[in-house]
């Protein structure tokens, strides 16, 4: 399992990038400009997902739920005001930390995940690998179809393209 883990947080990565490209090539101020979504804008939503991956590491990383939700309480306030680009790499430098954690962790082993109102879980970490892949691939989605709104085609980020480039 830790193969696949890695090979699909490698997908995460790549689908993020054509995002981060597709939008490289619209107007910057549609980003900014709210429309009826999941959240007001293209540049909320990045925020949001990179908060998200930031929250997975932490708890993967034995973080209490406390202080998670400081850390990241923290760095909403630094994100706040960041554009595409500035985005971009924090999601590079979140990559580089998950890749660090996956060369010294088996990923096949359960970790605890406890939450005040639900409860702990012990869930295998490629299990969370794979939730945040599918967090990033629902978002990744609300962007496209936020582009179209906005009259502009989204990005291709399909998992089978990612293995077929892969294979080439």
């Amino acid at each position: 399992m830790k193969q696949d883990a890695v090979r699909f947080y490698d997908y995460h990565l790549w689908a993020n990038e054509r995002v981060f490209q597709r939008l490289r090539e619209v107007p910057q101020e549609l980003c900014e400009q709210e429309i009826p979504s999941v959240f007001p804008t293209i540049t909320k939503t990045l925020q949001h997902m990179l908060r998200t991956d930031h929250v997975w590491l932490l708890a993967m990383k034995g973080e209490s739920y406390e202080n998670v939700g400081k850390i990241v309480g923290a760095l909403s306030q630094q994100l706040e005001g960041k554009g595409p680009e500035e985005l971009r790499e924090g999601f590079m430098e979140i990559g580089e930390k998950f890749k660090d954690f996956f060369a010294q962790t088996d990923l096949d082993a359960k970790a605890p995940y406890t939450h005040p109102a639900m409860g702990t879980i012990h869930v295998p970490y490629s299990e969370i690998v794979q939730h945040v892949v599918n967090h990033g691939t629902y978002h990744r989605g609300n962007i496209s179809a936020m582009l179209r709104q906005l009259g502009h085609a989204g990005a291709s980020h399909d998992y089978i393209y990612f293995l077929f480039e892969q294979n080439l």
